[in-house]
């Protein structure tokens, strides 16, 4: 019982493996192991002898460890850009509308029903998106199966949130690893997996 594991809502857990930093004498470069495990449904599991499920999917891949640091950084300096944009309150999008904003002075606003500022969705400028697409073509290159026959983006594949910067950056930590629930996010990084 302390292997069992449940998982309540659609999640996918990432961790990496490095092996030894000792350089293989026929000078190739250096990758690390991804491993991953998700589920599509919530699941419960209570005996890891019998076990069988149809929602729970696991795998690995080997990644160029320099590529993943190139990554990270641009993942990092995307998130710090859309910080930087939510100073301005032109740049995201909520679902409330503009009238319902103009009447919150006289209106009492619960703050469970705000968005987190870090779940509302940033309309990017120019700039920026392009920077995104980019970096989210790596994404693609580096978890897509056969990596040569992955084109790059045209669109982005979800909301961009800052959350989701964020767990793009955390899934990229190979010290850490991450948890990434269900959302546009889990679905796509799912369909680069399939």
């Amino acid at each position: 019982e302390s292997r069992a594991a449940s998982a309540s809502n659609k999640e996918i857990n990432i961790q990496w493996y490095i092996p030894s930093v000792t350089k293989p004498s026929n000078d190739t470069e250096t990758k690390v192991l991804l491993l991953y495990a998700y589920n599509t449904n919530p699941v419960k599991i209570s005996n890891t002898k019998i076990f069988s499920s149809m929602s729970v999917f696991s795998g690995h891949l080997w990644i160029p460890l320099a590529r993943i640091i190139s990554l990270r950084e641009k993942l990092s300096d995307l998130k710090e850009q859309l910080e930087i944009l939510m100073q301005d309150p032109k740049s995201f999008s909520t679902s409330v509308p503009a009238s319902f904003l103009e009447q919150s002075e006289t209106l009492k606003i619960s703050p469970s029903n705000k968005p987190k500022m870090s779940d509302v969705k940033v309309d990017l400028d120019e700039k920026n998106e392009e920077i995104a697409k980019r970096c989210l073509s790596e994404v693609k290159a580096l978890l897509s199966v056969v990596p040569a026959l992955s084109s790059p983006l045209t669109k982005i594949p979800f909301g961009v949130t800052l959350q989701s910067i964020t767990n793009l950056e955390d899934m990229f930590d190979l010290a850490n690893g991450c948890i990434i629930t269900e959302g546009s996010l889990f679905n796509w990084i799912i369909s680069l997996l399939h």
